[in-house]
């Protein structure tokens, strides 16, 4: 039998498949980014995944990247998150938050801050407004003080996630937004220990899970990377070397997982799989890319050394995504127009597969 559906121990979790609900965008929040009650019935409606990660939440006002997204920085959030995490542990799963932090994608709009970075760079695209799409902004480069407070804020939002009743947290290190920048070679122009060397573009990412790590322990810590993307502009210079540095400080750390995208070669990635000696979780198409990510991409990552595997997009239209996998049903397409549009429709209107009568 696959490996797929059985148990696997992660950190303080016992895990009753390998199967990972990825995070994924859905610009649901209300006010304030605050969770609300159509949120909590969303992630109960996925809590047979082994684990369920949020879509990304804001450590800060500045980390802010889009309208509409959820923050884990005030007591309101903290209290809005409960009901969530709450319904999820009622349905039987497990669910950690991820933290993410925009850095130079946002907008003075969303905000009302200017964006910050390791560098004034700005990034590569229009980035979402109130007011709609609109061009990034020149983000203000961090003062070399100012760097270790946004590292911080990881740890801060960690601490805030677990009193929210989330089981751990995963910092958000892929995909152009903060963390990624600082281990980009064009977003990060940096000449002081937070630029330049490999030894120093990773030292953010690195003091960034510390934090994550002092605030909740390591075993309710992890980290999404996505080697070689190139998300909203960013280009990383000595990928291997770099991420193997990286891997090695993260082994360190003895956090509870690495989560990977497949936004590089699958050669270079079987090699951080090698180089990783702790938990991996694989989500094995790119994000975002033509296909999505099904049984058969998910038993040849198994085969190559993942020990979970992440799905996006099929939960978003399969609620029921385990049961489909494990007995062979077919999955409901996902409507795309609905991703951000809020409202309850195309987030609470997917059905469980429909037996015929």
């Amino acid at each position: 039998m696959t490996k797929l559906f059985s148990g696997f121990p992660l950190g303080n979790l016992s895990l009753p498949n390998r199967i990972v609900m990825a995070p994924m965008t859905r610009v649901r929040a209300a006010a304030g980014g605050l969770a609300t009650p159509s949120m909590a019935a969303y992630y109960a409606q996925r809590a047979t995944a082994g684990l369920i990660v949020s879509e990304g939440v804001q450590p800060n006002a500045v980390g802010q990247s889009n309208p509409g997204t959820p923050g884990l920085h005030t007591d309101a959030q903290v209290a809005a998150w409960r009901p969530v995490t709450d319904a999820v542990h009622a349905s039987g799963g497990r669910i950690f938050a991820q933290v993410m932090h925009g850095g130079r994608v946002s907008h003075p709009d969303t905000t009302g801050l200017q964006p910050v970075g390791p560098s004034a760079v700005p990034a590569i695209g229009d980035v979402f407004t109130p007011s709609g799409p609109q061009p990034a902004p020149v983000p203000r480069a961090l003062a070399l003080e100012e760097v270790p407070e946004q590292a911080e804020s990881y740890g801060s939002a960690a601490r805030r996630a677990v009193e929210a009743g989330f089981d751990g947290v995963e910092l958000h290190g892929a995909n152009g937004y903060l963390i990624s920048q600082f281990l980009s070679s064009n977003a990060n122009l940096r000449t002081d220990r937070y630029g330049g060397p490999v030894a120093n573009r990773i030292r953010f990412a690195v003091e960034a899970v510390e934090a994550a790590v002092d605030a909740v322990g390591a075993a309710r810590t992890g980290i999404r990377l996505s080697p070689a993307g190139t998300f909203w502009g960013v280009q990383e210079s000595d990928i291997p070397e770099m991420y193997a540095a990286l891997l090695r400080e993260l082994a360190r750390l003895e956090i509870a997982y690495v989560h990977l995208e497949a936004t590089a070669d699958e050669e270079v990635l079987i090699e951080l799989r090698r180089a990783w000696p702790g938990v991996l979780i694989m989500n094995p198409v790119l994000p975002m890319g033509p296909k999505q990510t099904g049984r058969t991409e998910a038993e040849h990552w198994l085969g190559l050394g993942a020990d979970l595997i992440s799905f996006g997009r099929a939960f978003v239209a399969n609620p029921d995504l385990v049961e489909r996998l494990r007995i062979g049903l077919p999955l409901a397409p996902v409507e795309e127009a609905t991703y951000y549009q809020g409202g309850d429709a195309g987030y609470l209107t997917y059905p469980a597969y429909q037996y015929a009568a």
